[in-house]
């Protein structure tokens, strides 16, 4: 009895220690799955271009939500950082947007296209894509444009990291591109 007891206290035991060393490297594999090496600091690019903003749109991914600005032309130049407030180019009036932080986005885009006209005249300032559902982002807003640049305010859910980057293309245009991060 002594060792029918025994034999079934070690496989008890080697049961019990079998299923932690499954069930870790799936844990860790999907906390893993979304790490990313951004930060929450400023990030900027000083390219030049004669680009002009063409539409906003927004997209959701597993582990970040995605804002792309479309430019007519080469990539230009680009600012991206978190603020407390975002004001109205050149006319300095609060914009309201929603969500615990705000992301601030300058783009160095032309205000008006080659025949003079206003480059970009979205539907709604303050809607410019809709981003109802997203785990992150909760409002993209217009903030008007001075001198050469565009400014966009992102409302996120909270201060989370960000990354800002440029892609060519489709056709001759470019895309400047900012996924924030759902978690740190």
């Amino acid at each position: 009895m002594k060792l029918f007891h025994s034999i079934r206290t070690t496989i008890a035991l080697l049961a019990v220690a079998a299923v932690p060393a499954v069930a870790v490297p799936a844990t860790a594999s999907a906390a893993t799955a979304c790490r990313t090496a951004w930060g929450s600091l400023p990030e900027a690019s000083n390219r030049v271009s004669t680009a002009t903003l063409a539409t906003v749109r927004a997209g959701r991914h597993a582990c970040f939500d995605r804002v792309v600005f479309d430019l007519t032309g080469t990539p230009t130049s680009y600012s991206a950082h978190y603020v407390s407030n975002v004001f109205r180019a050149g006319a300095g009036h609060l914009v309201p947007i929603r969500g615990g932080a705000k992301l601030e986005i300058m783009l160095g885009v032309r205000e008006f296209d080659d025949d003079g006209h206003w480059a970009f005249q979205p539907a709604n300032d303050s809607e410019l894509a809709n981003v109802a559902g997203f785990r992150t982002v909760r409002q993209i807003a217009y903030a008007g444009s001075n001198e050469g640049a565009a400014w966009v305010g992102i409302g996120l859910r909270a201060r989370l990291p960000f990354r800002v980057f440029t892609l060519d293309g489709p056709g001759s245009g470019s895309r400047v591109v900012v996924d924030i991060a759902h978690r740190w």
